[in-house]
């Protein structure tokens, strides 16, 4: 019986040990290599969806506080922060093995109130201006080139676990209706290319000029009349500038997509999505 009793004990020690390892492996991949992340808004369509799983590049920029892992379950109970585990390393400005994000990189990056995760695209520098007018984005007083690229489509429906729906350029299209958007090709400076969608006239079309402050960085959302970023300051709700600290890393490819409400509904899987470059 004693035998017994010491074999079980010695099967749950090694199953600890193993749970261990695992988290422990885990927690080393997700603070030094790749972290998961999910897209939850339609903040960065068309370029990235809701259901839109990827892995963000930590070797990308280096490390800083923000590269720790963060473990956050609202129906837990959960809500443990970067600053969490790594808060002795908050106020240090610089990066190990850092390397400075390049204009129109897809970024991670915590929130320098809330701490929460956001992706957003690089569009301003140190030291540049950054301005809209008339739904035009313009750097640095030049005028970011333009060029029409048709209309996306989406039905309106609720999308995601959080069951958003769309915002339409055509108006109250009802459930099940063709929801479109004007599409525009942007071309930064340094020759990156992407697809901006517009709802229509919104009041961040005309701004004034942002002048980006030195170790900071000027964030946009593709879906520009769907995002809170950068051209809303944080004490009225926005991300404002946002410091080389508080950069996560760089989203290169959508590895998994799915349109529905939960994982295991197969039939809503996007194939075409699966391993897509961003």
């Amino acid at each position: 019986m004693a035998e017994k009793s010491k074999s079980a004990m010695s099967s749950v020690v090694e199953t600890i040990k193993t749970i261990v390892y695992a988290l422990l492996i885990a927690g080393i991949f997700r603070t030094f290599f790749f972290q998961p992340f999910w897209i939850p808004s339609g903040s960065m369509k068309d370029t990235l969806l809701i259901g839109d799983f990827l892995f963000v590049n930590k070797m990308a920029y280096g490390y800083s506080y923000a590269s720790c892992p963060s473990i956050i379950a609202p129906g837990l109970g959960i809500d443990i922060g970067a600053d969490d585990f790594c808060g002795f390393a908050t106020e240090k400005e610089d990066r190990l093995l850092g390397r400075m994000p390049e204009r129109g990189d897809v970024v991670v990056f915590r929130h320098p109130v809330t701490g929460r995760d956001f992706i957003k695209r690089l569009i301003g520098l140190p030291g540049d201006t950054v301005q809209m007018q008339g739904g035009q984005l313009f750097l640095n007083g030049d005028a970011v080139p333009q060029q029409d690229d048709g209309l996306f489509r989406e039905t309106y429906e609720a999308q995601g676990p959080q069951g958003l729906r769309p915002r339409c350029a055509n108006g109250a299209v009802g459930e099940g209706g063709e929801c479109v958007k004007p599409r525009t090709i942007e071309t930064l400076p340094n020759g990156v290319s992407y697809a901006t969608l517009d709802i229509g006239e919104q009041a961040l079309d005309d701004t004034g000029v942002y002048t980006v402050p030195e170790g900071h960085f000027f964030f946009m959302g593709d879906n520009r009349d769907n995002s809170t970023d950068s051209r809303v300051p944080q004490n009225l709700g926005g991300v404002g500038f946002v410091p080389l600290k508080d950069i996560v890393g760089r989203a290169d490819r959508v590895v998994f997509s799915s349109a529905g409400r939960s994982l295991l509904h197969f039939w809503t899987w996007r194939g075409d999505r699966f391993f897509k470059a961003i």
